[in-house]
């Protein structure tokens, strides 16, 4: 069952408006609940589209908790995106799930954002805040963006390249999302990010070398704030080593631990 904005396309898809109230009885005798809903975070970044970003994920958030809370029949876990921007630009510091949250514009959507689920947890729902770091995938997301002029030999790093990125293949976030649904271990945030976090530098290197491209055109700081103004600094530019502590101490295996495989998996799945 699909919770879908405007029409639905068959007994299968219930219509919901993220920022209206849902009712109860739609949302009741599901086992499991899975929300990533939120507006997209990838242009510039206008008060408007900040205000949209924000109150998609924390208006529609609290919307969802309610009405699973006051469910006739409540599922026994939810799973809550949310990101690694939780934490904010951090430089070398190593991040667990215990650090502390950061203080910039996305760290605050991601506070609001968790804090929007507490609805449920306190009806009694396992409630999983999935801190969702950079997905590697040739069809959407940052990878999907780079591809096309790394793959003209335009690529290179962004700024100085020595911000740490922590990323993580699509099939580990699908995995990660299974593997919290059937242990019960796992409640709170978990950061969902692969074991081996590399610098801005060294994703460009590898990148290059999995296409087969130079990387010979790093796009300067200023460059990059010109054209995406804050969300320069706050997504291609921050550093964030996040570890996946809870994730990995609950037993789950990821299928791409190594930036290279995960490369090499997503290049050849856009082919």
């Amino acid at each position: 069952m699909r919770l879908v904005r405007g029409a639905t396309a068959g007994s299968a898809e219930i219509s919901w408006d993220p920022l209206k109230a849902l009712s109860p009885e739609a949302v009741s005798e599901f086992d499991a609940v899975v929300h990533l809903a939120g507006k997209s975070i990838a242009d510039r970044w206008t008060q408007s589209k900040k205000t949209s970003i924000r109150e998609s994920r924390r208006v529609g958030t609290r919307n969802l908790a309610e009405a699973l809370a006051n469910a006739p029949q409540r599922p026994r876990v939810l799973l809550a995106a949310s990101a690694i921007g939780y934490y904010g630009d951090r430089g070398d510091e190593v991040l667990s799930e215990q650090s502390a949250a950061g203080n910039d514009f996305l760290a605050t959507v991601c506070r609001e954002w968790e804090a929007a689920t507490e609805p449920a947890r306190s009806a009694g729902i396992r409630t999983v805040n999935c801190r969702i770091g950079i997905v590697l995938s040739a069809t959407g997301g940052a990878l999907a963006k780079m591809l096309l002029p790394f793959r003209f030999g335009l690529g290179g790093r962004f700024g100085d390249g020595t911000q740490w990125w922590s990323w993580i293949h699509l099939n580990d976030v699908i995995g990660a999302f299974v593997h919290a649904m059937e242990n019960a271990s796992l409640d709170g945030p978990v950061n969902l990010v692969a074991p081996n976090p590399v610098t801005n530098a060294e994703f460009t290197k590898v990148l290059g070398s999995v296409l087969r491209r130079p990387t010979l055109f790093p796009v300067p700081a200023f460059a990059a704030r010109l054209a995406l103004g804050e969300m320069a600094d706050q997504l291609l530019l921050a550093s964030q080593r996040v570890t996946a502590g809870n994730l990995a101490a609950s037993g789950y295996s990821f299928h791409y631990p190594q930036l290279r495989d995960a490369l090499e998996h997503s290049v050849r799945s856009d082919q």
